[in-house]
């Protein structure tokens, strides 16, 4: 089973992919940790991410792509895997299908945390003043909620198109939304 958990930042992704690694054996991508990795072993594509990522600039997606490839193939045997942060665009996710149908496989699923985005305003802007996490400056978090809409809207309509789009009531409590997950991967 490979599937993409969308939703918007401080959703809950990452806490459910966890609990889908630990509860299923599934392989979480997640880019930015790839990239992260990828420049800490020193390679020659760690090489060229450290570049890259020290001049400011985006890392194309032929290079998150070969972190992909790389990885599905050190992991052939998994039972699935997770995407997370990729694909953001049409053309990652069309060059996604083609790296993973190169591997015989394909995206299953795309479950999309579906959450009130005033709440989650709401619940970023208390977390900030009880935390001080840096990332949930409620200002800064109001541009990171907007580009996730901007960039992701598209994929909802693609993947909705091919069958492979399911909402959960990502405002649930985190049990509660794993519960919904995994009716949805069993297909209850």
């Amino acid at each position: 089973m490979n599937l993409i958990l969308f939703g918007p930042p401080a959703a809950g992704k990452g806490t459910q992919a966890k609990r889908l690694v630990a509860e299923r054996g599934y392989i979480q991508l997640s880019t930015g940790d790839m990239l992260r990795a990828a420049r800490a072993s020193g390679s020659e594509l760690g090489q060229r991410v450290a570049q890259i990522m020290d001049s400011g600039a985006l890392v194309s997606d032929e290079i998150v792509n070969a972190l992909i490839d790389e990885k599905l193939t050190q992991h052939k045997g998994a039972p699935g895997f997770i995407f997370d942060g990729y694909p953001r665009t049409i053309a990652q996710a069309e060059a996604l299908d083609a790296l993973l149908a190169k591997h015989g496989a394909q995206i299953d699923l795309v479950i999309r945390l579906e959450v009130d985005e005033p709440a989650l305003i709401a619940r970023v802007a208390k977390r900030f003043a009880e935390e001080g996490r840096a990332d949930d400056n409620p200002e800064s978090f109001k541009v990171r909620l907007k580009a996730y809409n901007d960039q992701t809207a598209p994929l909802v309509a693609f993947y909705k198109a091919q069958g492979k789009l399911k909402g959960v009531d990502g405002m649930a409590s985190m049990d509660a939304v794993a519960a919904s997950i995994a009716a949805v991967i069993e297909g209850r």
